[in-house]
């Protein structure tokens, strides 16, 4: 398997924190992005640059720009990982507080898109995390309204993009992750156990990062095995 080039965000803890090491272990280059960067950098990995980056501040995105122009040169994966979660009533929610889930799990992933964009070729994929709870038809859960919301907006912002780049690739695919035992999901579900770990997970995206686009393309995959 060639080495790929992979730009990971959401690193400091759970999911990311673990794809993070599945994509270094198989000997891949990484970008890991979180606003807190030390436990990627902690871990003192071969292959792996760590940077502080929130997906809110607009002068963020130039430092991943400049990186990878005189590191790497070419995305082969983006894995949009990095969410906000508000577990509040709806009535309680003011607006700051909407946007701001909003700015991080909408607006942060189009605009980190659309700058990595640029260094993505054809067999390049675009992989973003959303929930189970924002797909159409699933079952929804009160104080979640900014949060599910949101994670429904990726995923036809998946399926716009694969539309749009379907003649020059990349490849845009969107994860609906069910219940997974992080930190996210006792903020979200307090006392809630998952039959997944976030390791078991990782492995998952970092198997379908890789190999999924040969099979699917602006598709949604829900990939729980419980409800939430």
């Amino acid at each position: 398997m060639n080495n790929k080039t992979v730009v990971i965000t959401g690193t400091s803890r759970g999911i990311g924190f673990e794809l993070v090491q599945c994509f270094a272990k198989a000997g891949h280059h990484v970008l890991a992005l979180s606003r807190n960067d030390m436990p990627v950098k902690n871990l003192k990995l071969e292959n792996v640059t760590a940077l502080p980056f929130d997906l809110c501040k607009t002068t963020d995105y130039q430092k991943i720009e400049q990186f990878i122009k005189r590191q790497w040169t070419q995305v082969d994966i983006l894995i949009n990982n990095a969410g906000a979660l508000l577990n509040k009533p709806f009535s309680e929610t003011n607006s700051q507080e909407f946007e701001r889930v909003y700015k991080t799990n909408v607006f942060g992933v189009a605009e980190l898109t659309r700058v990595v964009l640029p260094f993505m070729k054809k067999e390049s994929h675009v992989v973003t995390i959303s929930s189970m709870g924002g797909v159409q038809g699933s079952m929804k859960f009160p104080g979640l309204a900014a949060y599910s919301s949101s994670k429904a907006a990726v995923i036809t912002l998946t399926e716009l993009l694969a539309e749009e780049y379907k003649q020059t690739g990349p490849s845009f695919n969107v994860l609906a992750l069910g219940a997974v035992q992080t930190e996210m999901l006792e903020e979200a579900f307090p006392g809630y156990k998952a039959s997944l770990s976030a390791l078991e997970m990782a492995q998952y995206i970092f198997d379908f990062s890789l190999h999924g686009n040969k099979y699917y393309n602006g598709k949604l995959l829900q990939v729980s095995n419980s409800t939430p």
